[in-house]
């Protein structure tokens, strides 16, 4: 067993040193740019993704209406995850519509929709693209292993190469996410995160 842990902490670590590269950076700083720009003109943010992907895109979106690491106004953002809505859709016309039909719902032109899929083969999220795409939705794809048939059609896109099953990846989309929420509070709100600072280095002196 010990042998095992070893190996994946590895893996973990590996994970996060894939990241730091200029290909990962210029996305973060694009996305955290597209981001802030939507939030400035009144826009949201729409995410999407299934299983533990799904719970990443409420973990997106919860840190951008709630708090990350300041005290600022809360930015409108929307996980497609009502369980109401899911199996309403589900039901009635068919899994693969699940998304698609809330990007329908709720989607504008300008707003920005970020779809999370490990395989970048999942239907409803391919069908929550072209939605967001019909929309004129800016969009971002977090994907996996070789991209998948979402590869390229997105507006940006991250693909995480070299592990074959998704939790390594979802490790990776989930620390990128982090670093997004941070650069998006960096750009809308300098001065409230500048006076954190300060005040932390108050209160450690």
């Amino acid at each position: 067993m010990k042998k095992l842990i070893v190996h994946s902490l590895r893996e973990c670590m590996a994970v996060i040193a894939q990241l730091d590269n200029p290909e990962v950076h210029l996305f973060i700083e694009n996305v955290a740019l597209t981001l802030a720009s939507a939030f400035q003109k009144g826009q949201k943010v729409l995410i999407a993704g299934n299983g533990g992907s799904l719970c990443d895109a409420v973990h997106f979106a919860e840190e951008l209406t709630g708090y990350y690491r300041q005290s600022r106004p809360a930015l409108p953002a929307l996980a497609l995850a009502d369980s109401a809505h899911i199996t309403c859709v589900g039901n009635d016309v068919g899994f693969e519509s699940v998304f698609s039909r809330g990007i329908e719902a709720y989607g504008q032109a300008g707003d920005v929709f970020v779809g999370l899929t490990t395989s970048g083969n999942s239907q409803n999220i391919i069908r929550a693209f072209e939605a967001a795409k019909m929309r004129n939705l800016k969009t971002v794809a977090f994907l996996g292993k070789e991209g998948g048939q979402l590869k390229g059609f997105a507006d940006l896109e991250i693909i995480i190469q070299g592990f074959k099953t998704s939790d390594r990846i979802q490790e990776a989309h989930m620390a990128i996410i982090h670093i997004l929420i941070e650069m998006v509070e960096e750009i809308l709100f300098p001065a409230s995160l500048a006076s954190q600072h300060e005040c932390n280095c108050l209160s450690d002196s």
